[in-house]
């Protein structure tokens, strides 16, 4: 009776070890196809064919033994064959999900790019699957802090493969470069993830960035001292971030229109006035003050030390708005009025106040970055800020804060941003064009997307 109840059982564990001996063989011979390709000594082609087989039979058999629940294990026997495969898909799908990209991924690179299929790459993508594989293992026993493991597990895993394969990666000078463009990049995203923990998206941040980048050149060319013009620059991205709170409150089932709309219109309006003693409208060349130029430049210099001042700025600037969305009542208020709006103004929260003010902050620190830049380019540019909407959401999204509201924080935007940096530091490093970048990049946010997804949002839970 007991072996007639365990066959079941085994007929399953054999089906899916059948599979993933299928799916290692299939891409050990992917790899060596792509080796022999590319000329490479067939020695080392079938070194990196067995080791792919054995790496990718053991993770397969090693998700296969972690992700099965007991409860369904014990009703393997109630079940057909087919409904067997249906019940292994199910759940597994997202880690095989995962997995099919990560491979796709590797397979398009190896294809693309001559010399990238070798040795080093092949141990730097099982490290990094690896560590891929031990996150969604582990996550599950950090409910409170998930988003944050899955974030740091993916920044350490990235920052490993790029010191193995990117000569020069962990070097002081491309990790200052890389601070740098983070510190940029986590100013910007200051008031997208506050926005988007009372439910809204800023679109018009990359606008703002731009507008204030050129204003600022503008204003410095007509001689205003640079410390005024600077916070004449700040005054103004308040402002429009409080006139794009106003519009989007107002029109709720199209604020993301809305934002998009004022960002297109400010961008305008300062391509215009650009115009105006400048044969280049939208952009401006001209003297940057030297005190501008050593916060924001790769060579400045911050109490005696060799990095910019940006960096610490943005170090400090995050501490106190991590704390204050922690420790106060305007943090607490934010994260009521994203878990639930009705509930919040019952308690006389009042969400047009608070959605004015993320608003405005997300203008403030806006027009911050877009100045900063000013120092790190010494030219104005009025699309400066372009990449800065994509990398704006993206951030927030891979660092774990739901665009739903309620749920995340800047803390973990943090983390985001900083995968998001090491990644762009590692695609340029292997020679990946901007195009490329984009692809690898969603590439990422769909299974990290998917991951957060799975967990309900808290206004289910309360």
């Amino acid at each position: 009776m007991t072996t007639d109840s365990n066959t079941p059982n085994l007929r399953l564990g054999l089906i899916i070890r059948l599979a993933g001996l299928l799916v290692g063989a299939g891409i050990a011979v992917a790899n060596i196809v792509l080796g022999v390709q590319q000329d490479m000594p067939m020695p080392v082609v079938i070194i990196i064919g067995l080791g792919t087989l054995a790496i990718a039979v053991w993770v397969w058999n090693f998700l296969a033994h972690q992700f099965t629940p007991q409860q369904m294990r014990m009703r393997v026997d109630e079940l057909s064959l087919i409904d067997e495969f249906l019940s292994i898909w199910h759940r597994h799908k997202w880690a095989v999900v995962v997995f099919g990209l990560l491979v796709a991924g590797f397979a398009v690179l190896s294809v693309s790019l001559t010399g990238f299929f070798n040795i080093y790459t092949v141990i730097s993508a099982a490290i990094l699957l690896g560590i891929l594989v031990l996150t969604l293992r582990f996550s599950r026993y950090m409910a409170q802090y998930r988003s944050s493991f899955i974030g740091l597990m993916v920044l350490a895993g990235l920052f490993s493969v790029g010191s193995m394969t990117v000569e020069g990666f962990a070097s002081t000078g491309n990790v200052k470069s890389m601070l740098v463009f983070a510190a940029f990049l986590g100013l910007a995203c200051t008031g997208q993830t506050l926005v988007a923990l009372v439910g809204g998206l800023d679109l018009s941040i990359p606008f703002v960035i731009g507008s204030a980048n050129v204003g600022l050149a503008y204003i410095l060319s007509l001689g205003v001292h640079s410390s005024l013009a600077f916070a004449v620059v700040i005054v103004a991205a308040g402002l429009i971030g409080l006139l794009n709170g106003v519009l989007s409150y107002k029109l709720q089932g199209q604020a993301l229109i809305v934002s998009l709309g004022v960002g297109f219109a400010v961008a305008g309006a300062t391509q215009i006035a650009t115009i105006f003693g400048s044969r280049y409208g939208g952009s401006l060349f001209g003297p940057v003050p030297e005190w501008l130029s050593n916060i924001a430049a790769m060579n400045g210099v911050t109490f005696g030390m060799k990095f910019p001042a940006v960096i610490l700025i943005w170090i400090v600037l995050g501490t106190l708005v991590i704390l204050a969305l922690k420790f106060t009542v305007y943090g607490r208020y934010l994260y009521a009025i994203g878990v639930n709006r009705t509930s919040a103004s019952r308690v006389n929260i009042s969400e047009r106040r608070y959605w004015y003010g993320v608003h405005v902050i997300s203008g403030v620190f806006s027009g911050f970055t877009g100045a900063l830049l000013l120092g790190w380019s010494g030219g104005g540019f009025i699309g400066i800020g372009d990449s800065y909407l994509f990398m704006t959401i993206a951030a927030v999204v891979v660092g774990g804060t739901s665009l739903l509201g309620g749920v995340g924080g800047y803390g973990f935007t943090v983390i985001g941003v900083l995968v998001l940096q090491v990644l762009t530091s590692f695609l340029v490093g292997i020679g990946l064009s901007f195009e490329w970048q984009q692809f690898i990049f969603g590439l990422l946010i769909l299974p990290m997307v998917a991951l957060y997804a799975r967990s309900p949002h808290i206004r289910t839970q309360i």
